[in-house]
């Protein structure tokens, strides 16, 4: 059965963007939370191109292989420039989560416009069983609120940005979490949590 996931670059003081963010822009100022994508010698089997540390390519690859379709939020795909008409994962589908529907890029991405229970079960059907994650702040926040999700991973930066884009946005109520793993790596400790019910 299908998990929901995240597994997002975050500094320190909470910021998945730096400051200015946008189309054009990416995450802004906030690049160095993807530093370690390349920062050691060991390739990932999923994402060609990035070459690891040994302790990093063990839990990113992990976690990569389990994705078999992504939900990113309006803002996250904007600002990723629609993902350059394909998806953030070289296999998975994407899923948009969009408060307006408007034509997908391509075969590969999908619209949905009628809130996030919709989108993640879109993605459900288009995992093939395998897991879904999620990209954006306001979209975990969203599915968090709606109880959709299993897991949390920060790959936790050592830096602060001062300002960005928050990975994490008000709840109505406090959600404990399990710690599944602790993993320090050179440049980012990777902290993956279960959500408790």
């Amino acid at each position: 059965m299908s998990k929901v996931i995240c597994g997002l670059a975050v500094s320190v003081d909470g910021y998945i963007t730096g400051r200015n963010p946008g189309p054009g822009r990416g995450l802004g100022d906030g690049g160095v939370l993807f530093d370690w994508y390349s920062s050691g010698t060991v390739p990932s089997r999923v994402f060609e191109g990035f070459h690891l540390t040994e302790a990093s390519a063990r839990v990113f690859d992990a976690l990569a292989s389990r994705v078999g379709a992504t939900v990113a939020g309006h803002t996250t795909y904007t600002d990723s420039n629609d993902f350059a008409g394909g998806a953030p994962h070289p296999t998975a589908p994407l899923i948009v989560r969009s408060h307006e529907s408007f034509p997908p890029a391509n075969e590969r991405q999908t619209i949905v416009d009628t809130g996030v229970v919709d989108a993640v079960e879109a993605a459900k059907r288009a995992a093939g069983g395998k897991d879904v994650g999620l990209m954006g702040g306001v979209l975990v926040t969203e599915a968090l609120k709606a109880g959709l999700v299993d897991e949390l991973i920060l790959h936790q930066v050592p830096v602060l940005l001062g300002a960005g884009r928050r990975f994490f946005h008000e709840l109505p109520k406090r959600l404990r979490l399990r710690i599944v793993e602790v993993v320090s790596a050179p440049d980012v400790t990777h902290l993956h949590y279960e959500v408790e019910r």
